[in-house]
């Protein structure tokens, strides 16, 4: 196989319907509009409240389940998880959610985020005994429930999620119950909706409207909510933090129609692109993105600069993440295999390309390269979130320090490496004052090192070198 971008590798999808027929059926849907967000694996467990059935796999959504799989997955309750893999390996048996049946009953998890203190968590289970399935740090939450000393299941869930540091937006599922969660924190988005008497948990709107539930609201950070045949019962954990949602999730991850944290992605992204002509602008003779996630940026960036937009490169919606070469000589054309520039718009002219980030810069280098050979006069490139020089603990399985190349190199270094006439990133005051809610609810460590939750773990060095004191 061959990573045929360079881009930022997704976080994972959650949804999960209580109280109605054929959740199966619906789940898969909600797991389809969330497959931006995991193209590992997928899988689904449902309860009829005698059994628990479960099917996962590897690979996207569709070619995981069939007809007959999801007509064997009856039911009233149940839980989907769409997965990129950001701790453990990637293989079926850490494919989520993950089913495990202890004294108590059985337990079915599904998990959003990534944990910081998790090999601490991890040794001291196997210390006591704990003998782990997996290499997923998911794991360690059910490990906790089954050994907590709490009496009542919502008290075990409260305790052990009390342990937790980290990144952890979950959907937990009994045979008679669904329970989701958000971390103090709340980096991860988690939303409730309703749907024909039942309730539905999802982690983007998006998931919502493919069938048809109407939104309620956001769960809160540090919320745990149980949902039974008696209706929603809300627990807060404590003490309670300073919320630091994930701000890539509006720049990159989230859905361009999906409302996350008090605010639309789409909106959101436009405002960036328009900051970014205020603070940045280009003499070129028209705006386009790199597609799909600058989509919105450029759009911003058009209409605040008066510049035409152009969709100058196209792209084949039929080429995954990642394609098999037929021979080791053609590597070089992956990039080409996604997108295709249109020679005749683009030919002696000036252009300002609008991107969301740029992660290590070997990609982008040979779109550029790409464009030059095609004949484009001038080549601008505008970023619109500042530069990423610190990797994520928290669910973005952004590379170590030493690959993000805005941590080795100046903004003009990266212009010359890129082969750009010119290179401007967002600045972080830009980037904050174009969200939807104030700034100090967001995680920005990526891009100042600050990191809200401290990671303690064993990582590389070069991961530990951060700003924080």
């Amino acid at each position: 196989m061959y990573n045929i971008i360079d881009e930022p590798k997704d976080s994972c999808g959650l949804f999960g319907i209580f109280g109605l027929r054929k959740v199966a059926e619906l789940v898969y849907l909600g797991l389809y509009s969330l497959q931006h967000r995991g193209q590992e694996s997928a899988g689904i467990v449902v309860s009829d409240e005698k059994r628990i059935k479960e099917h996962k796999g590897m690979g996207l959504v569709e070619s995981v389940f069939s007809h007959v799989e999801l007509g064997d997955l009856a039911g009233h309750l149940a839980i989907g998880h769409v997965r990129y893999s950001t701790t453990g390996i990637s293989s079926v048996k850490n494919a989520q959610p993950f089913l495990v049946r202890y004294g108590g009953g059985s337990l079915a998890i599904a998990h959003n985020g990534n944990l910081v203190n998790a090999c601490f968590l991890h040794d001291a289970l196997e210390a006591k005994g704990s003998i782990f399935q997996t290499t997923m740090d998911s794991e360690i939450i059910i490990h906790l429930i089954a050994k907590s000393e709490k009496e009542a299941l919502k008290d075990k869930i409260i305790d052990s999620l009390s342990q937790v540091k980290g990144a952890a937006s979950l959907l937990i599922m009994t045979k008679d119950q669904l329970i989701g969660a958000r971390d103090v924190n709340g980096f991860r988005p988690l939303c409730l909706g309703e749907l024909d008497g039942g309730y539905v948990l999802a982690s983007e709107t998006c998931a919502l409207d493919i069938v048809r539930a109407n939104y309620i609201r956001e769960i809160e950070p540090g919320e745990i909510i149980f949902i039974d045949k008696k209706g929603v019962e809300s627990f807060h954990l404590s003490p309670k933090v300073q919320t630091s949602s994930c701000i890539f999730e509006f720049v990159y991850f989230a859905r361009p129609d999906s409302n996350i944290f008090g605010g639309n992605v789409y909106q959101t992204r436009k405002r960036l692109g328009a900051r970014l002509a205020e603070e940045f602008p280009a003499d070129a003779d028209l705006v386009m993105p790199i597609p799909d996630s600058g989509n919105y940026a450029a759009l911003g960036y058009a209409e605040q600069s008066g510049i035409p937009f152009e969709m100058g490169f196209i792209r084949n919606h039929y080429v995954g993440r990642t394609f098999i070469q037929p021979s080791q000589s053609i590597r070089d054309f992956g990039v080409k295999v996604k997108l295709n520039p249109v020679k005749e718009i683009l030919k002696g002219k000036r252009i300002a390309i609008v991107e969301d980030s740029v992660v290590r810069g070997t990609t982008c280098r040979n779109r550029i390269a790409t464009l030059r050979e095609i004949g484009v006069k001038e080549v601008h490139m505008r970023i619109s979130c500042p530069p990423l020089k610190y990797p994520c603990f928290y669910g973005i399985d952004f590379p170590d320090r030493e690959e993000l190349i805005a941590s080795t190199r100046s903004v003009k270094e990266i212009e010359k490496f890129l082969g750009l006439d010119s290179l401007e990133f967002l600045s972080l005051e830009g980037l904050v004052s174009s969200m939807p809610i104030p700034g100090d609810n967001f995680c920005l460590a990526c891009f100042n090192g600050k990191y809200p939750v401290k990671y303690f773990e064993k990582i590389a060095k070069n991961r530990l070198e951060t700003e924080e004191e």
